[in-house]
């Protein structure tokens, strides 16, 4: 099998290799490693130059540390797989909520396709850096929002994991964190008017993922479809089973983006890759 041999190549071969998106297959972790030594050579700096990225052309990403975690990780494979599908369904998707922005990579990769990108980041010391990331990209079709996305509008405590702040959380999502942690206050907006303007979702809500997607309903998803970390076996399961009563239909990386069609099949944690769903008849690759 011939893998790709730099960033650009792999973001357009990936739709092709969609049955080898598995992490673990021999083309997956061929391309994790390639993908990352490429990145390292553009983005392990944190001066604000503008850097070639596939065919989303010039980006300006300076390098930022996340406690154990930091902007590479960004890039990652599993990340670089869903940046080809937005590049793939450009003209299929219009208005995208990216739910979780972190410091703006997915937003900022979503505008260049040509998206109206609405972005929600609750910790203020990543919406910093979310909002100066958007001005170095000159990026005007992204609206960014410093709160989380839940049930209802108000108010919730947010947890800063300091030793990754990739993982921070609001307060309840994962059990027992670890390490030093910061909590206090931040803003929530409800899902139901996010799901109603856009056309795509892109959640990463570090385990509240269950409650903002059961507060959906079959409706919702006729003219959206979501792109879902799901956090652990308890989210899953709940998704999973809610989502089969309504006759939506997901999707899952772990089984090669085939139909979910056993519990077994779901994503537990990140390291399964992304859930798609869809009111659709099929993964769109």
């Amino acid at each position: 099998m011939n893998c790709p041999t730099n960033i650009e190549e792999l973001i357009l071969t990936l739709p092709s290799f969609s049955n080898l998106h598995t992490p673990g297959t021999e083309f997956y972790e061929v391309s994790k490693v390639m993908a990352r030594g490429e990145v390292e050579k553009s983005f392990l700096d944190s001066t604000e130059r503008a850097k070639a990225f596939g065919p989303f052309g010039e980006l300006v990403f300076p390098y930022h540390k996340m406690g154990a975690i930091d902007s590479l990780n960004l890039f990652d494979l599993d990340e670089l797989i869903i940046f080809s599908f937005y590049w793939l369904n450009r003209n299929r998707y219009r208005r995208v909520a990216d739910i979780g922005a972190n410091i703006g990579l997915h937003s900022i990769i979503l505008e260049k396709c040509g998206f109206e990108v609405h972005s929600y980041e609750p910790d203020p010391q990543h919406f910093e850096i979310l909002q100066k990331n958007i001005k170095l990209n000159h990026c005007l079709k992204i609206e960014a929002f410093n709160s989380a996305v839940s049930t209802k509008l108000g108010q919730a405590e947010f947890i800063r994991v300091l030793g990754n702040t990739t993982g921070s959380h609001l307060a309840g999502a994962k059990s027992n964190p670890v390490g030093q942690l910061d909590k206090f206050l931040v803003e929530i907006k409800p899902i139901a008017p996010i799901i109603e303007w856009a056309n795509l979702l892109k959640i990463d809500a570090e385990g509240h993922e269950k409650e903002i997607l059961l507060a959906t309903s079959a409706s919702d998803w006729l003219n959206t479809d979501a792109m879902v970390e799901v956090g652990n076996e308890d989210n899953a399961k709940n998704i999973f089973e809610y989502f089969n009563k309504m006759g939506i239909k997901l999707f899952a990386q772990k089984v090669n983006w085939q139909l979910v069609t056993d519990f077994e099949q779901m994503p537990i944690s990140y390291r399964d890759g992304s859930l798609f769903i869809t009111s659709g008849d099929k993964m769109p690759w």
